[in-house]
């Protein structure tokens, strides 16, 4: 990274175009660029990577975010530059790297986003676990149209959200989403007024935060892959898993707790 790497509020090594502080036992991360829609240059993914490799030891969920208007409007294309087709694998695995760490990091991860979720900043949120979106949130992939391409992931996150043939139009046509429509599409998981959508995501990650570890790796690590496996392997894969997360002695007393009317019943409000 570059010599303006410092640390933030909670001790990680962080570029300024990230910021980050901790709320009880959840890590809030901040895209920092507002002048630049929070565009997303290789700094920042470094950073991103940084982080999400070794989160706060006693945080147990992240809540991302951006600063200012704009959750990303994508890739910084100030930064583009002729690169050979070696230099461009290169360039696209660091941020296949980065956002691996989000997806398959060490806890959950809540996104919250709010105007522009463009092109890389699509393919960042699609990457988190839940996505808070308030109102002004909007969808697009504008890379045909400048001669680009996806590069972060979205191929391959984003049809398994999506489809494939929505996915070829949003890029084709550079169509754009509202918040509302993501939400029936698949990318907006909860949907909120202007100026609420920190709340709520802060809301979702504490509630997060108190499942029981091992719960949460499961759904994060073996959920998307039982998913993508063919039935026999997903159906012994999920037997391990549940065996595993039920002879933990946290889920032993939680089910103690549950048996002898401590535990918290499923209802609607």
């Amino acid at each position: 990274m570059k010599e303006s790497v410092v640390k933030d509020k909670i001790g990680t090594l962080l570029p300024p175009s990230l910021t980050a502080e901790q709320q009880g036992n959840v890590a809030v991360l901040r895209l920092n660029r507002p002048q630049k829609r929070n565009a997303l240059d290789d700094e920042t993914i470094l950073g991103i990577e940084t982080f999400f490799s070794a989160p706060p030891e006693d945080a147990r969920c992240v809540l991302l975010c951006g600063e200012g208007v704009h959750f990303s409007a994508g890739l910084d294309l100030t930064e583009l530059k002729e690169r050979d087709v070696t230099q461009g694998i290169a360039h696209s695995s660091l941020w296949h790297r980065a956002f691996e760490r989000v997806q398959f990091g060490k806890v959950p991860v809540v996104a919250v986003l709010h105007g522009a979720v463009v092109g890389g900043g699509l393919e960042l949120a699609a990457a988190a676990h839940v996505r808070v979106a308030e109102h002004s949130a909007y969808y697009a992939l504008p890379e045909g149209s400048r001669g680009i391409y996806v590069g972060g992931g979205g191929s391959v996150r984003l049809p398994r959200l999506i489809g494939v043939a929505r996915m070829m139009d949003m890029i084709l046509t550079g169509r754009t989403y509202s918040a509302e429509e993501g939400q029936a599409m698949g990318l907006t998981t909860y949907i909120t007024e202007p100026g609420k959508g920190f709340a709520k995501g802060l809301e979702l990650a504490q509630h997060i935060a108190t499942n029981a570890p091992l719960t949460n790796f499961a759904v994060m690590q073996a959920l998307p892959r039982t998913a993508e496996s063919d039935p026999t392997t997903g159906y012994a894969m999920e037997a391990l898993m549940s065996s595993i997360a039920q002879a933990d002695p946290e889920a032993k007393a939680r089910l103690r707790d549950f048996l002898e009317k401590r535990g918290r019943k499923v209802t609607r409000d």
